[in-house]
């Protein structure tokens, strides 16, 4: 979505960095600043995790809820986090995040260490002496790879966490010789409302031990959690309350205090306490363990990949397998901001999505049964109508096998489905439905195409199939009949037809690839619908009704509630990447085509056209291009059909130099679960991904001074721009191990052989 959601305000201290020879040489986690993001959003967490880690420590800084009395509450977009940057307090640590969504779920298991009287409530940010909330300082934080580290001031405690993949491991460092706490709110989540809470167990085990599950009907509509908790120092006392007010009937439990260390719990809320007897800078750690199928399961992943109490390993274990992601790849940039910029992206790309299963190989299906993964990883959280445009296609490319392990747990996704449906937005055993089109269609094809998925491809395109002919899911079936979605049947009608039609076109290319003549023609034929809400008179993609009338009513420039979803018009109708030409044809041919693009960056859009959209914001935008919304992300790369392909190169240099900054508003739009960061290092190394099912890629004009890119089997990608400056944006010369790209295309099977990809740069177009 877009989360573009934006990314966590944080304005990071540079810190002064050696001369970067060479990836090899270099710490190259001192160059991610995790809390790089926008300045209105909040939306990708600050804490501690490992490569696409199950558990995502971080802290939360309110608890503004989802709604109030029924309504929803504006502010709590900010908070799809759980953090945000301007907060004076942090509430608690909670396990479980969504990196740069535009709506939430999650925030599993928060926990607080206090000293003193025992407060359950958080309080408020204006009184956090009423609970268990802290004020604390930036001045006191640090967030670096796997590690997250804050003074909280209200007791001078030491917090510091780190992840493995299942477990959260925290530290305290309690100042005083008081009764200290641990508070554990398993009421807390992000996006709360009354009654999102089903059902909560607790089992004391033993003094240190604690195991249980939660439930939440949220934007995952039947999530369970099942988590572990063990302290490293026994607890002397432990205590529970119940915020079940509404409860009519309570049975016999009545018979027993649950108040004062009774290990039996459950209901809808619980709160819990943890109390020691503390010395001064004693430290007491805890260790959460997740699971998706049970507490026993939870355990054991905790015991395979926490067996100590050694924090300071996990949190090295941890910044070694980021060591490894990052050090894929070696880049000589322009200037430091560029190179913090560039590993900041690539951390951003391996957050999401995330393990989903045991150390054992189990996990929850979307039938709610228990699974096992046999020959593949099995993932969650794929908010698709983001990332196919080109975090997937990035994976193909530098993790072919993690993206080959995501097509495995969308086919798994598919099976377990009653609805025979590919997933759209899932996670955690459910499919949320949000956003449009069926983009799983894009990845799987992108990743058969390129060799990349070596499943069965049969099984596949009859999955695409299904899903494509899913009749009552958003207008599809009206789509079928009338060759678009009909505005009086669906809000975002336009958008709907236009992916759908792009999706379309990716099932004709592997059906063409395996064969299946008769489903390539009626998907081919199917991949032209988008030609049906073109509106000739006015120039521009327009609503229609199912009686076939174009919507009289109708503002090219507004954004909401036109038929678009997160953008408008101007910036819709040139989503046909699939046939761009067929496109630049139908919209009057190239030097039309080409003002159309030259007005869409340097008009302006005043903010009362996206003042009720959500997720635009003036950051995302130059000129009317919504940079912080998907839609548009192909966009700078048209020019090169036109007779300008020079101004492709003008255009992603300025969107590079526009939408992504070091500091407190470092993207234009919500990373989007790495998409927005996927864009930036696609385009930094000089081209892009336009049409995802598709192996060609569109050249562009590399940031990246040389750069080293370690693709699968040994090889590698060498790209290299001479001359590179501020100023000497445009390619007069590219070519490809030694020979002269004239088309401004590459294609994939020739970069996976490895190779150099030079670009001779210079200040003038060559026209």
């Amino acid at each position: 979505m877009n989360i573009h959601r934006r990314i966590s305000r944080f304005l990071f201290a540079v810190l002064m960095l050696p001369a970067f020879s060479s990836a090899q040489e270099a710490n190259l986690g001192q160059y991610v600043k995790p809390l790089i993001g926008t300045a209105k959003m909040g939306h990708t967490f600050p804490g501690a995790t490992v490569p696409f880690g199950a558990v995502q420590l971080s802290p939360d800084t309110d608890t503004i809820p989802y709604s109030v009395d029924g309504k929803y509450t504006g502010d709590v977009y900010r908070y799809c986090a759980g953090y945000q940057y301007d907060d004076p307090t942090i509430v608690g640590f909670s396990h479980t995040h969504f990196s740069g969504t535009g709506h939430s779920d999650l925030g599993d298991i928060l926990v607080m260490p206090s000293q003193g009287k025992v407060l359950l409530n958080p309080g408020t940010a204006d009184r956090p002496q009423d609970g268990y909330r802290s004020p604390y300082s930036h001045d006191n934080e640090v967030a670096e790879t796997n590690y997250y580290k804050v003074r909280l001031d209200k007791h001078n405690i030491l917090a510091e966490l780190t992840t493995s993949t299942r477990v959260g491991m925290h530290r305290y460092t309690f100042p005083s010789n008081k009764q200290s706490h641990l508070v554990l709110d398993l009421t807390s989540g992000i996006y709360n409302y009354d009654g999102k809470n089903v059902w909560t167990v607790v089992r004391v085990l033993n003094d240190s031990t604690i195991t249980g599950f939660r439930q939440t009907n949220g934007w995952a509509r039947t999530r369970t959690v099942y988590f572990a908790i063990k302290t490293s120092k026994a607890f002397k006392n432990y205590g529970a309350k119940y915020f079940d007010s509404n409860v009519q009937y309570k049975g016999f439990w009545r018979k027993f205090n649950q108040q004062d260390n009774f290990p039996d719990l459950a209901a809808h809320n619980i709160k819990m306490h943890l109390d020691f007897d503390t010395e001064a800078g004693e430290q007491i750690m805890m260790k959460v363990a997740l699971s998706p199928v049970s507490m026993k399961n939870a355990l054991t992943n905790m015991e395979l990949e926490t067996p100590n109490w050694n924090f300071d390993q996990v949190v090295t274990k941890g910044k070694q397998a980021w060591e490894a992601e990052l050090g894929k790849f070696k880049v000589d940039m322009l200037n430091k901001e560029d190179l913090i910029n560039f590993y900041t992206s690539v951390y951003h790309a391996n957050l999401m999505p995330t393990v989903y299963m045991d150390s054992n190989g189990e996990y929850k299906g979307l039938d709610q049964e228990i699974h096992k993964a046999e020959g593949f990883v099995n993932y969650t959280s794929f908010s698709l109508w983001d990332t196919f445009r080109a975090f997937h296609p990035w994976l193909n490319l530098v993790d072919p096998k993690r993206n080959a392990d995501i097509v495995s747990s969308m086919m798994a996704h598919y099976d377990q489905s009653v609805l025979k449906m590919l997933p759209i937005w899932s996670h955690y055993a459910n499919d949320n439905w949000c956003m449009s089109g069926y983009h799983s269609v894009s990845v799987i094809v992108d990743a058969i195409m390129k060799g990349v998925y070596q499943g069965d491809a049969e099984a596949a395109l009859a999955a695409c199939v299904q899903t494509a002919k899913a009749r009552r899911y958003e207008g599809i079936g009206e789509y079928m009949d009338l060759g678009y979605v009909p505005d009086d049947v669906n809000g975002t009608s336009v958008s709907n037809t236009l992916e759908y039609a792009y999706d379309d076109w990716c099932i004709a290319q592997l059906a063409k690839k395996l064969g299946k003549a008769d489903i390539e023609a009626e998907f081919s034929k199917r991949a032209e619908n988008w030609k049906n809400l073109y509106d000739k008179r006015i120039g521009f993609m327009r609503p229609k009704d199912s009686k076939g009338n174009f919507r009289e009513k109708f503002d090219v420039l507004e954004t909401h509630g036109q038929g678009f979803i997160e953008g408008n018009t101007w910036n819709y109708s040139l989503y046909v990447p699939h046939q761009p030409k067929e496109m630049m044809e139908v919209m009057g041919g190239q030097k039309r085509f080409e003002t159309y693009l030259d007005s869409l960056f340097t008009m302006h859009l005043p903010d009362k056209y996206f003042e009720h959209t959500e997720d635009i914001t003036r950051e995302g935008i130059i000129g009317n291009y919504v940079h912080g919304n998907e839609p548009s992300h192909h966009v700078a790369y048209l020019y090169n059909i036109t007779k300008s392909p020079w101004k492709t190169q003008e255009r992603v240099r300025q969107i590079i130099r526009n939408q992504y900054h070091n500091g407190a508003a470092g993207l234009g739009g919500n990373d989007d679960c790495g998409q927005m960061s996927a864009w930036y290092l696609f385009t930094s190394l000089g081209f892009y991904p336009v049409s995802p099912g598709s192996t060609a890629y569109w050249i562009g004009s590399p940031l990246v001074k040389s750069a080293e890119v370690k693709l699968s089997d040994g090889k590698v990608l060498k790209v290299l721009a001479k001359n590179q400056s501020e100023k000497n944006v445009y390619v007069q010369k590219v070519l490809w191990n030694g020979t002269e790209i004239k088309d401004f295309l590459i294609n994939h099977e020739d970069i996976i052989k490895g190779g150099e990809l030079s670009f001779l740069m210079g200040s003038k177009p060559k026209k």
